[in-house]
């Protein structure tokens, strides 16, 4: 048994996804000693923080028991740590990949992984090409209550899923109301620095139609700007140029269909900010991040004429609740640990560069279709 160290730069470290959720995950790993591998090894991440404030990434790095850390990523891709993971601004992330690619780093990265369909299949045929392994974040799907719809899925209670609803956004302050401060970045509001929600969410979900339903063959999409100015984080007002607000429909392979909805100017009557329900001959059921309800073929009551009855119906009552398997993962620690997992003894990593390029494709074509006004096929693509 040995016990091996594994460099990893995280560029954007100090940002949101990097110290909140990346950074966080990698250090529970190696507080407990490094990840343990089949053979009995233990592989200990040592992150190298990237993040373009020296004071910041100075003090996020003594935060964490004094890391390595620059505020140059060129040096760092150049040095020898082996992992490379961009959680920065979507706007540079394919340029990073492509030179990380180029030093010979394994690719582990936030979505989407490049700006249009085109450029994020090449990064994947690149590394494929390099001999380097690959990954793209897939983080709802080990959420407590999606991770329920996937073991629900697989274990075939769905029967024919004939289809899918996704409803999901909150509302995202503008800068000036009531003295709330913008929750997101100014830059996901601007298109040059990769902005925009359907480029941003659509990444999640191609890949939770794709694994919790069935594949995505057809789409046709409307997009609107609901907040078209905004106050950045300087006090400066700003022009939205990106959409704020998506609505889709979507043909799932087999047959079944699928909605989207999704807004960052909605406010919340559900039970969560994001809720999928799948329908199928065998039963439904809906999720949120954290609790999942179903109703069994056996067990479904008649509504049609009972719900107009005196008094009506409580339709939340007739669901039943999931049991809760046990204490949860961070997700964001879960990808890492699979991805550890498949460098450190060569385990399967699904969510490749590719089905990265497939998140890209689906949000590409959710732009064609509305500028278009039809429905677009969605090809199958091929690293």
């Amino acid at each position: 048994m040995a016990t091996r160290e594994i460099g990893i730069i995280i560029n954007g470290a100090t940002g949101r996804m990097g110290a909140t959720q990346h950074l966080k995950g990698l250090m529970a790993i190696r507080a407990e000693g490094g990840l343990p591998l089949k053979n009995g090894d233990r592989l200990v991440p040592s992150p190298l923080l990237v993040g373009r404030d020296k004071g910041r990434i100075e003090a996020l790095a003594r935060e964490n028991g004094g890391l390595r850390c620059t505020t140059d990523v060129h040096a760092a891709i150049a040095g020898p740590d082996p992992v490379f993971m961009d959680c920065a601004a979507t706007g540079g992330r394919a340029a990073l990949v492509r030179e990380a690619i180029a030093a010979g780093k394994h690719i582990h990265v936030e979505k989407p992984t490049a700006g249009s369909v085109d450029e994020a299949v090449e990064l994947a045929r690149l590394a494929n090409r390099a001999g380097v392994k690959h990954g793209v974040i897939q983080d709802k799907l080990f959420l407590p209550g999606f991770a329920k719809l996937l073991a629900l899925k697989q274990g075939g209670f769905f029967g024919r899923i004939i289809a899918a609803r996704i409803d999901a956004g909150s509302w995202v302050f503008d800068g000036t109301e009531q003295g709330q401060p913008c929750q997101r970045p100014s830059w996901n509001y601007r298109r040059a620095d990769g902005g925009g929600l359907a480029l941003d969410m659509m990444a999640h979900w191609r890949y939770m139609l794709d694994r919790l339903a069935a594949p995505v063959v057809r789409v046709t999409s409307q997009l609107g700007t609901a907040i078209p100015k905004r106050v950045d984080e300087a006090g400066q007002r700003y022009d939205v140029d990106v959409e704020d607000t998506v609505h889709a429909l979507l043909t799932l392979e087999g047959g079944g269909m699928a909605t989207v909805s999704n807004s960052w100017a909605t406010r919340v009557r559900r039970d969560d900010t994001m809720c999928v329900q799948i329908d199928g001959t065998g039963g439904s059921a809906v999720a949120g991040r954290n609790r999942c309800f179903v109703q069994e073929a056996a067990k479904t009551p008649e509504t049609f004429f009972g719900a107009a009855q005196p008094g009506g119906m409580d339709f939340m009552a007739q669901w039943t609740e999931v049991s809760d398997p046990g204490p949860h993962t961070n997700p964001y620690r879960r990808c890492w640990e699979l991805f550890l997992r498949h460098l450190g003894e060569d385990a399967p990593y699904v969510p490749t560069l590719l089905e990265g390029a497939k998140a890209v494709q689906l949000a590409e074509l959710v732009y064609r279709s509305h500028a278009e006004a039809r429905w677009l096929e969605v090809p199958a693509l091929r690293a």
